[in-house]
């Protein structure tokens, strides 16, 4: 792969990555593990879902389990829109040590375009706008509200051995960004329409075309109300296609 190509899915990939990173007032390390799957029913029609669990800083509790489930609609092989619901159930720890829990339900739409760059290197584009209830936690009862929040991610996967035009089994690089903005209360979210920035780089082994696992490193941005957070994660992940 010439290098030209190389650079122009970082830029494409990690164009948004604010300044501000290096003012974080705080450095947490965590690990994230995620199934990611598809499925294809008919010309135009499908259903994917993912589940993840995020840990703490310092792998120190499960923080995070998520299940999101979606259908899905084929207006062609690279242009998908999807209409979802999930599930984010939420751990915590007061100062004083007691655990938290909350709750969120969300409702989302998004709309998916995949194209290549070059020969081989793959790369989607997707536009997810969600609807968020976050349900109120044990020590507030009068916290639970509604906000809404707009997404974009980009992805691409870059083979290591370019011998084909296609891709599937072997080893690859893979580079991501996500852009996340508050559209609607976002006074109860953080103050600021910028929410967070999720910015990835991992390698990964093609077992086949409906089978892939990658590792990789995954830093997160995080906006909040008076300061910012960096979040430092490994991630696993398995995508699954059929």
């Amino acid at each position: 792969m010439q290098l030209k190509q190389k650079l122009s899915v970082l830029l494409v990939l990690l164009f948004i990555v604010p300044a501000t990173k290096l003012y974080a007032q705080d450095n947490q390390f965590s690990g994230w593990a995620a199934l990611f799957h598809s499925q294809r029913l008919s010309e135009h029609w499908g259903y994917s879902f993912d589940g993840q669990f995020r840990s703490h800083d310092e792998l120190s509790y499960l923080k995070h389990i998520l299940l999101r489930p979606s259908a899905n609609y084929y207006f062609a092989n690279n242009k998908v829109a999807a209409l979802g619901y999930a599930y984010i159930a939420t751990n915590g720890r007061t100062p004083a040590g007691d655990k938290t829990f909350r709750p969120e339900h969300r409702i989302w739409q998004q709309y998916t375009y995949s194209h290549k760059l070059g020969k081989q290197i793959a790369v989607s584009h997707r536009l997810r706008l969600e609807q968020r209830f976050l349900g109120q936690t044990a020590n507030n009862k009068n916290d639970d509200y509604f906000s809404q929040r707009f997404r974009y991610f980009a992805r691409g996967v870059i083979p290591f051995k370019n011998d084909s035009t296609v891709f599937t089994k072997g080893p690859f690089l893979a580079l991501q960004n996500e852009v996340f903005v508050n559209l609607q209360n976002k006074n109860k979210v953080n103050k600021h329409f910028f929410d967070q920035n999720r910015a990835y780089v991992a390698i990964g082994y093609r077992v086949s075309k409906m089978f892939d696992v990658e590792i990789g490193y995954l830093n997160q941005y995080i906006k909040q109300a008076e300061s910012y957070t960096l979040n430092h994660v490994a991630q696993l992940a398995f995508y699954t296609r059929f």
